[in-house]
């Protein structure tokens, strides 16, 4: 006999979409999945430039772990070590990895800071971080701010599991998606006039997807903000190491011990070892909060996501070698930057325009929409249905950003060696050359006759309110 499972039997979350996965950003790696690229076996293949990896430096890790063999308690050298290392270790972390992460933290940030490597919590990646301090800064129905566009995931890490809402603070291209006090006002009262509460602002910095960094007096603005509401700040700087050209990265660390005021109860930093490093595999998430209740609930509750003993005592190691990382850090940000370089100006030459303040990140934020059939959301994914499908590209279209304005995708160009990245730049180049005018309506593309536009709910509920600043055009294809 065979049973059929109905959701009622299933909790809400199990049977709900608080995933995200219906979403343009987690439909392109699909689409990448099912028809990958491949020099070789499949060189037709999907181009994966969804992924925000950074696989420059490997050779440089590679190298130090071939010198380091004890590093590893599966090696000849290191195996003395395994059974201390494999038997019950606490929540709190082994003491080398949490200095050694302390002071590679510090490292990142041009040593104008120090951390307590007590305040140090682990975490199962980022992703694990950010839902563990969202559970101890806000209960379900209330929000955080969050300024547009932002990283999909956070919909997923701060929403799905824990019920807080998400609230988007308005940027706009005309000042570089800068973050401004009015905007940041205009979100804050809108939430109460939908009488929510916000318990909180989340800031990206450097900015996924922008590849932008926020100068002095913007933090310092914005920590006036939240002084002044009495509401959390919640930075995310796993993209530190990133910068690669002048003007520089500016921790909030740096902001809160300068002479202004300031509620260090309030302020929280989440970092990780994915993007700066390489290491998103290894799931190395950290909080670092000035808030002592926070650092004793958020260490009790990283029980349910703890990095390996085995994967710190390799990280405590590595971090703990000062020319090494010195090493690693210039390196990388030489690569990155040789890296945007090449790739800007491979999309210059066909007129592709990207976003002039980006100097960090693994991204470039791409401006196509001269390439739009009209100035709207529907053209936008219409024409990212066109770069998946035809173009063979997985890039990210802005409004699985919350981006408002359509037309922007997020390309990524550090996740690839130099010759799949001269192969993307190959396909960019002949699509535009082929001069494909999705303007005209007579036109009709062989893919469709096979998709509708749908209108699933993405965004909070936020954003259906009628007050809501942003637009109301549906966001996602779907097959019929």
């Amino acid at each position: 006999m065979v049973f059929k499972l109905n959701n009622h039997l299933l909790s809400m979350i199990a049977s709900g979409n608080g995933h995200g996965e219906d979403s343009p950003y987690f439909e392109g790696w699909k689409a990448y999945d099912s028809n990958p690229h491949h020099p070789m076996e499949n060189p037709n293949g999907i181009i994966q430039m969804g992924l925000a990896e950074n696989q420059l430096c490997f050779d440089l890790i590679q190298d130090w772990l071939k010198n380091n063999p004890k590093a590893s308690i599966c090696t000849h050298e290191g195996v003395n070590e395994f059974r201390e290392i494999a038997i019950f270790q606490d929540y709190h972390g082994l003491p080398e990895f949490r200095n050694a992460v302390a002071k590679f933290m510090a490292k990142v940030r041009g040593n104008k800071v120090t951390f307590d490597p007590d305040r140090v919590v682990m975490n199962g990646g980022a992703t694990g971080a950010h839902e563990t301090v969202a559970f101890c800064l806000a209960d379900p129905g209330e929000a955080f701010l969050v300024p547009t566009p932002y990283y999909p995931g956070f919909d997923r890490d701060l929403r799905w599991r824990t019920g807080v809402k998400l609230i988007p603070v308005v940027s706009e291209s005309s000042n570089n998606f800068k973050v401004t006090r009015e905007a940041l006002e205009n979100a804050y009262e809108m939430a109460k006039l939908d009488n929510i509460k916000v318990k909180g602002l989340l800031i990206n910095n450097p900015s996924n997807p922008l590849g932008t960094i926020l100068d002095r007096e913007t933090l310092r603005s914005i920590v006036r903000f939240i002084n002044e509401k009495n509401i959390h700040l919640v930075c995310d700087e796993i993209y530190a190491a990133t910068v690669f050209s002048q003007p520089e990265f500016i921790s909030i660390a740096e902001i809160v011990q300068e002479d202004i005021e300031c509620n260090l109860n309030l302020v929280h930093i989440v970092y990780s070892l994915s993007k700066d490093m390489g290491f998103p595999g290894l799931r190395v998430g950290i909080i670092y909060s000035y808030n002592d209740a926070v650092v004793s609930c958020a260490r009790k509750m990283s029980s349910f996501g703890l990095v390996s003993s085995q994967t710190q005592y390799m990280i405590a190691s590595m971090l703990s070698d000062d020319e090494f990382v010195g090493k690693f850090i210039r390196e990388s940000k030489t690569r990155l930057a040789a890296r945007h370089g090449v790739f800007t100006d491979g999309l210059a030459q066909v007129s592709i325009k990207c976003l002039k303040t980006s100097n960090a990140g693994l991204f470039l934020w791409m401006d196509l929409s001269g390439l739009l059939k009209e100035k709207t959301f529907e053209a936008e994914m219409a024409l990212w249905r066109v770069i998946i499908h035809e173009v063979k590209l997985n890039v990210s279209p802005g409004c699985s950003f919350h981006c408002t304005e359509p037309g922007w995708f997020r390309v990524c160009f550090a996740n690839m060696d130099d010759q799949t990245m001269q192969v993307a730049l190959s396909r960019i180049r002949t699509f535009v050359n082929k001069d494909v005018d999705t303007k005209k309506p007579k036109r009709t593309l062989r893919w469709q006759g096979s998709l509708k536009l749908s209108s699933p709910r993405i965004y909070d509920d936020f954003i259906n309110s009628p007050r809501s600043p942003l637009p109301q055009s549906p966001l996602v294809l779907a097959r019929n």
